[in-house]
């Protein structure tokens, strides 16, 4: 498949590299004219100039590339972008720079495919690292809904029931589970619930705290935030 990526920052250069890596074709477009030989060099198509430009994009032929990832740091550069690799039927990704402009660009821009906020992953990490315990955020999935992985202490209140017993708040699901020290696989319901075991579950921010205390119980919680 062959892909468009404004923008040669972190996030495109590392989305590019990937791509290169599962044998994607990748031309790069940025105004920086160091960034553009730097990357040539390193033997990627690159093209100099500005991906909010029509005429730079339509250069790149955009009837046969699949895809148009918008990766700068410029949301006006990258909702452009997108716009124009929509009206040829490409596939849109476009990056944000905050959780309102997430939100409502996700609501109401219907041509762009997807919408991204690289910075929330990398926070979500940083914290699960800083934090550590019991509770680990994965993803926020909107405004409303988080991923978490959940793993089962010695104080859990499902501690021995198994995958069938468990009973979660109305706007919970479990979505995958794995005994300790094994990879997470789709629930089995006959599975026990021991210490170490991770329950991946998706849950409305207004019932997590609940879906903790059921899984985790209180000392894995105060693990979490970072206590004795």
């Amino acid at each position: 498949m062959r892909f468009v990526i404004v923008g040669a920052g972190r996030v495109g250069m590392r989305t590019a590299r990937v791509l290169r890596e599962e044998s994607h074709e990748v031309v790069i477009v940025d105004p920086d004219v160091t960034k553009v030989e730097r990357l040539a060099d390193a033997g990627f198509e690159v093209i100099a100039g500005d991906g909010s430009d029509e005429t730079t994009l339509l250069d790149l032929e955009l009837d046969d590339i699949d895809g148009v990832a918008a990766l700068s740091g410029d949301l006006t550069v990258n909702f452009i972008a997108c716009m124009v690799g929509k009206r040829h039927e490409c596939r849109t990704v476009l990056r944000v720079d905050n959780d309102d402009h997430e939100y409502m660009i996700g609501k109401y821009a219907g041509d762009v495919d997807e919408v991204i906020y690289p910075e929330r992953l990398g926070a979500i990490a940083a914290k699960n690292a800083l934090v550590g315990g019991s509770v680990k955020a994965v993803a926020d999935i909107a405004h409303n809904l988080q991923l978490v992985e959940l793993t089962i202490t010695p104080g859990s209140p499902m501690r021995g029931y198994s995958l069938s017993e468990l009973e979660l708040p109305a706007d919970s699901r479990v979505l995958a589970f794995g005994k300790d020290g094994d990879q997470l696989q789709l629930p089995d319901a006959d599975a026990s619930l021991e210490v170490g075991d991770r329950v991946v579950a998706i849950a409305d921010f207004g019932v997590l705290r609940e879906v903790e205390q059921i899984i985790v119980g209180e000392s894995g919680r105060a693990l979490a935030q970072g206590g004795a």
